[in-house]
């Protein structure tokens, strides 16, 4: 028994990768759009676990464990995701307090109200990569950062909250999944973990 475990355990892969602005959270390209194809030569059993849209970047996990990936798309466990995000105009603190207490947004054509998050107004990372094409620059204009952290992931759910208080989203970067980070990663880069490296990260026993 203990044999077969380890070779099951053995075939089993684990990825983050950085997923850059404008690419697809799936294998096939799209109406001239990338996919995560061009990133790694992943094995064909492996898939993206969530997604996240064309035009937001960031954190995105890959496996072919499917235990794994129930558990982290199960809204029952409300796994930690952060995000950093720019948006238009000097954000008030008024407005980030509306954020975390919850707001009301439409998911699938029907009222929901967002849960309870963090939500901490901060400054530009120095070490953030470019965008490529870059946030169109408003001179008139502020932008303001604030750094977001859910236990959701509903469709389009942070642009939909932002936009909800007044304040949409213009760059949405996911930086990490419980305690796995993007750090140093730039977009298109690719790490690979082992099983246990993951479900530590993760928090799952």
């Amino acid at each position: 028994m203990i044999e077969m475990r380890n070779s099951i355990e053995g075939t089993l892969k684990y990825y983050c990768v950085y997923k850059p602005f404008g690419m697809l959270s799936q294998f096939t390209a799209e109406a001239g759009r990338e996919s995560l194809k061009s990133l790694h030569d992943f094995a064909s059993d492996v898939y993206p676990i969530g997604r996240l849209d064309a035009d937001s970047e960031g954190l995105l996990l890959l496996s072919n464990d499917k235990m794994l990936t129930n558990r982290l798309l199960s809204p029952k466990y409300q796994h930690k995701r952060t995000y950093l995000v720019q948006v238009d105009n000097d954000i008030t603190e008024e407005a980030c307090k509306k954020l975390e207490k919850g707001v009301e947004v439409s998911i699938d054509g029907s009222s929901y109200k967002t849960l309870p998050c963090e939500v901490v107004k901060t400054d530009m990372p120095d070490n953030l990569p470019e965008r490529n094409p870059p946030v169109r620059f408003r001179k008139a204009i502020p932008t303001s950062w604030i750094k977001m952290t859910l236990t959701e992931g509903k469709n389009r759910q942070v642009r939909k909250m932002t936009a909800a208080v007044g304040f949409p989203t213009l760059r949405l970067i996911r930086i990490s999944i419980e305690d796995i980070k993007l750090e140093k990663m730039l977009p298109g880069d690719v790490r690979e973990f082992s099983r246990q490296e993951m479900y530590k990260l993760l928090k799952i026993r």
